[in-house]
Parts: structure tokens; C-alpha cells; sequence
């Protein structure tokens, strides 16, 4: 099914379900904890009666629709990851940067050792004996502010041992500065690095530049090529932002694979601060079709019991079979926030310095009144048209960042892919049903 054909089909018809054809039959889909059933045609003839009273309908075929727990918005909850903010600076002229520039529209600035020492014994305080914990690097290019990086990665890690909480790290870089000794530490310390990189040579080139406008791919290969050798704890993965100069995604994916990363993945550009270079409602249809061109590939070879780390299909085929049932995208503004450099609270990452997604701060501590109210109003069963549209609880609503600065101008993509996803799940199951014992 092509592109047009997908988000023809995943168009909301029920909250309550969603029916679906494939090579292997009729198929239903409950959106409550993403259950999913072979079905004949009679059954699917009357389920898709508009006339029809669904919920008794299913009943009589022995389903409840509201199986899984009802789920409310999340009352005060434990920080689980915090992602500090340690260089708002960058090296890089990325015209699409949601960061504007590493800066966050406000004077650069370095995390001072007080700010990221707070931090971390706030994260660890709140968590409990066997648990674990997350400390992510973000910037700005956090590597311009390395000593800080390794100072906090030490301290977590004696906390780690002191306190009997697990810890991990993650860092996120453009690439420009990464040294060998650099992977090394991430090595030891086994960090899950994900490195900016737009797709092939020339692509890339033409949307990541230093600040000079010097291109930016011959550094980033050369430097990463020694993590990429030595990576066994750490994984390195790639991460391409889609704008409607990079669209040739499966050259993309083919090139970034073939260099060594772990897995590489795409996130299309919803809200650029500027308005210059994201995508576009006419761009979508060819993202999709480009997607699932990834995707035939990654199915070919996963039968052939090939590797093909295409990790936005990895991840989408993993929540459908544990059950995802999520009334958020992520965890931010949750168990998940970002701190600035200069110690704020933040919904998470892309909201520093951003007032929509303000928390407090570690010196007057996390505002809780205005964390549950940021929950409470985005829930996913809160927001329109999300309430009505069966792929909610896998979507979870949409970036929140994203939202608030743009809208949801992405949903007919959205529902197409998870469209997409939902057939390979049931074609993989018939084909390499062992993937999902040893992969998910």
C-alpha cells in the first residue's frame, strides 16, 4: 500500500477501534492496551457498520474495549531522568535549530559544577534502592563543556554505588568535537551516545555547517569513526532531523548504517523557531513513502535474519507487542525533565528558556502545582481530535513541544505510519515470528 493508500485507510472511524486489512486477512485493533486480532469478514462487515453499536458489538464477541486500567493524568511523580542543559552554546548554524543556535534565544552560557552537583543528588534522592536513573548531556553541543560532562558522570556513578540506584548516561552531540578519549570514557561508563547527522555526505552538508558555514560531515566521520570501532557497552546511534532538503531517506539510512552506528532513526522538523525548513503538509506523503521504503528493506532482511537497525520501526514493532497504552508521548514534564544551565526547571530538553514549559528551578525546587496542571492538560484523552482517533495511546498526542509551537499539522502522517507499522507487525509474525522472542 502506498503512502496515499495509508493515510487514506488509518483515518479515525471509532476511538473505540480500528480495522485493517492485509495480505493475511482482516484484522482488529483495540486502541486500550494495543490488542490486535485475526478477524473474517463478517466480523470486521459488522463492526465497520456505521449504524452499528460498536461496544456491544464487541461484547459479543467477548471483548471489553476498556480493558486496560483506567488511565488518569499523573499526580506528583518521581523524577526518573533529568537531561542537563550543560553548554547553551553550539559550534554549529543549523538553520532549523529548535534551540536557536544551542542558546535557547537567551546569552549563552555554561552549567556551573553547584548547578549539575544539585541536580544529580536531586535525581538520586528521589529514587529508591534497586531503581534506576537517568542523567542525559544535552546542548547546546555538549562537548563544549567536557570537563563538566566527565566531573558529573564520575559524581553519578559514586552516588550510583553509594546509594545502591542505578545510573545511566546519554549524550547527544553534532559530532564536531568527539575524540577518541571521549569514547573511551563513554565506553566505561557505557553512555548511549546519539550523534546529529543529516543523511549522506552532501546532504548533510548542505544543512549542518559550523558557524562559518564550513561543512561539517569530513569532521564528524573522522571523529566518530573510532567510537563507532570500539563500542560494545556505549552504543552510537544517528539521528537525522527531515526537512524537505533531506527527504531521500532510505540513502540516509543505507549510508548512516553502512558507517557502523548501532541503529539510526529520523524525527521530522514540526517547529522550527524560524519557520525555515520544516516540513510542510505537502511534504508528508513523501516521508511516508519514504518511511516505509525503509521499512520493505528492514523486513527483507529481518527474514533473511539480516540486522537492519532502523530504529523507528524497532521501536514501533516493541510497543505493539508489549501493549503500549500511553496517555503521553514521552515522559516529559513527568518522570523526565530538562534543567538549563542556569538551573531551571523544564518540561524537558527543548524547553529551556521556554515559559510554556517552565517547572521551577533546583534552587526554589520543582513547582508541582504547575507539573500536574501541565499533565492534567496534556493528556492525551484531554486534547482534540486526539480523544476520537484509535492510534492515541501509541501516539500519546505528539511532542509537546512540538504542539504548543505548531499544532498537530502531523497526524494524517502519524496514523499512516503506525498504520504501516501495525501491517509489519502481522506480516513478521506470520514470516520471522521468532524476531519477537529474540529482539523484542
Amino acid at each position: 500500500m502506498n503512502a496515499a493508500g495509508l493515510m487514506h485507510e488509518s483515518r479515525p472511524a471509532s476511538p473505540s477501534l480500528h480495522l485493517f486489512r492485509s495480505a493475511e486477512g482482516d484484522h482488529l485493533f483495540l486502541p486500550d492496551g494495543s490488542r490486535l486480532y485475526d478477524i473474517d469478514a463478517a466480523t470486521r462487515d459488522v463492526l465497520a457498520d456505521p449504524a452499528g453499536h460498536v461496544e456491544q458489538a464487541l461484547a459479543r464477541l467477548g471483548l471489553n474495549p476498556h480493558a486496560a486500567a483506567p488511565m488518569d493524568a499523573v499526580q506528583d511523580p518521581p523524577i526518573r531522568s533529568l537531561s542537563l542543559a550543560v553548554s547553551q552554546a553550539c559550534n554549529l548554524s543549523c538553520g532549523y535549530c529548535y534551540a536557536q543556535g544551542g542558546s535557547f534565544g537567551a546569552p549563552a552560557r555554561q552549567m556551573s559544577w553547584p548547578v549539575a552537583e544539585q541536580a544529580i543528588r536531586t535525581l538520586f534522592a528521589e529514587a529508591p534502592v534497586g531503581s534506576r536513573v537517568v542523567v542525559a548531556f544535552l546542548g547546546g553541543e555538549p562537548l563544549i563543556h567536557r570537563g563538566l560532562i566527565r566531573q558529573a558522570t564520575t559524581f553519578a556513578a559514586e552516588l550510583s554505588e553509594h546509594t545502591g540506584v542505578r545510573v545511566g548516561f546519554s549524550l547527544t552531540s553534532n559530532g564536531t568535537l568527539v575524540r577518541e578519549d571521549d569514547g573511551e570514557f563513554f565506553e566505561r561508563h557505557g553512555f548511549a551516545v546519539t550523534i546529529s547527522m543529516d543523511g549522506t555526505p552532501e546532504r548533510h552538508n548542505q544543512l549542518r555547517v559550523f558557524a562559518d558555514g564550513r561543512p561539517t560531515y569530513r569532521r564528524i566521520e573522522e571523529n566518530i569513526a573510532p567510537l563507532l570501532r570500539m563500542q560494545k557497552r556505549m552504543q552510537i546511534s544517528a539521528r537525522v532531523t527531515v526537512t524537505p532538503e533531506n527527504l531521500n531517506l532510505r540513502a540516509s539510512l543505507d549510508h548512516l548504517l553502512g558507517l557502523g552506528f548501532h541503529s539510526a532513526g529520523f524525527a521530522p522538523m514540526l517547529a522550527s523557531p524560524s519557520g525555515r525548513l520544516q516540513l510542510e503538509p505537502r511534504h508528508f506523503e513523501t516521508m511516508l513513502e519514504q518511511m516505509t521504503g525503509c521499512g520493505g528493506e528492514f523486513v527483507r532482511r529481518t527474514v533473511a535474519r539480516e540486522r537492519y537497525a532502523f530504529s523507528n520501526l524497532t521501536e514501533a514493532l516493541r510497543q505493539l507487542h508489549r501493549g503500549a497504552h500511553r496517555p503521553y508521548p514521552c515522559g516529559a514534564g513527568a518522570s523526565y525533565l530538562g534543567v538549563s544551565a542556569s538551573g531551571d526547571f523544564t518540561a524537558c530538553h527543548r524547553f529551556v528558556e521556554d515559559p510554556l514549559g517552565a517547572m521551577g528551578s533546583l534552587a526554589s525546587g520543582l513547582d508541582r502545582d504547575r507539573q500536574n496542571l501541565w499533565l492534567r492538560e496534556r493528556h492525551v484523552d484531554t486534547q482534540e481530535p486526539c480523544r476520537a482517533c484509535w492510534a492515541r495511546y501509541l501516539c500519546g498526542g505528539g511532542c509537546h513541544h512540538e504542539v504548543l509551537h505548531r499544532g498537530r499539522v502531523a497526524c494524517d502522517y502519524i496514523r499512516g505510519w503506525l498504520q504501516y507499522c501495525l501491517l509489519t507487525y502481522v506480516k513478521l509474525q506470520r514470516e520471522a515470528p521468532w524476531y519477537f522472542g529474540s529482539h523484542v
